[in-house]
């Protein structure tokens, strides 16, 4: 049997509130704090392969329902009307904590010891800026390694009878 599916489920608006760049957009606008945290673990997500649900409170929305938006692999999830995030993850922890790997990502030490209790992991907001940017670093050392070896002179592909007449001519002037 194969290694069980792993799920990253993230309290949304308690990591804009707790990572440095991105409270200080929610500053100006909510709107595009939660797009850049949506941006950021997508990014994250297509380089760990694993499953990421972010989840944000609208429970205070008036007749609000539970919504799902995709982002590319990122599943997005609007609490309906009376539920805060906190209890939706608590649930999705409880129906699928058994059958895979789950990790929460939250501050919030209360939230942390229910998941822990029904067989998630947790992760705190502070470890998962760490661990996004590690994996930030890592895959760009990757990509500027490739870019360095993939170095492509026209030396290098030109036949030698017409590179041997080009500096012929080079040497002339």
């Amino acid at each position: 049997m194969g290694r069980p599916e792993e799920f990253l489920l993230v309290d949304g608006y308690n990591i804009i509130n707790s990572w440095p760049n991105l409270k200080e957009i929610s500053k100006t606008s909510l709107e595009d704090a939660r797009d850049a945290l949506i941006e950021i673990l997508r990014d994250y997500q297509g380089y760990r392969g694993i499953n990421v649900i972010i989840v944000f409170d609208a429970h205070l929305i008036e007749g609000g329902v539970e919504t799902h938006e995709y982002y590319g692999k990122v599943e997005v999830v609007y609490t309906k009307e009376g539920e805060i995030a906190d209890q939706y993850i608590e649930r999705w922890v409880n129906d699928m904590g058994k059958d895979h790997r789950v990790r929460v990502a939250t501050s919030d030490y209360t939230e942390q010891t229910i998941v822990f209790s029904r067989g998630g992991t947790r992760i705190s907001a502070r470890e998962l800026y760490m661990e996004v940017e590690r994996v930030t670093k890592q895959r760009n050392d990757i990509y500027i390694y490739n870019k360095k070896v993939d170095t492509n002179f026209l030396s290098d592909n030109i036949d030698l009878d017409i590179l041997e007449k080009l500096e012929k001519m080079r040497r002339q002037r």
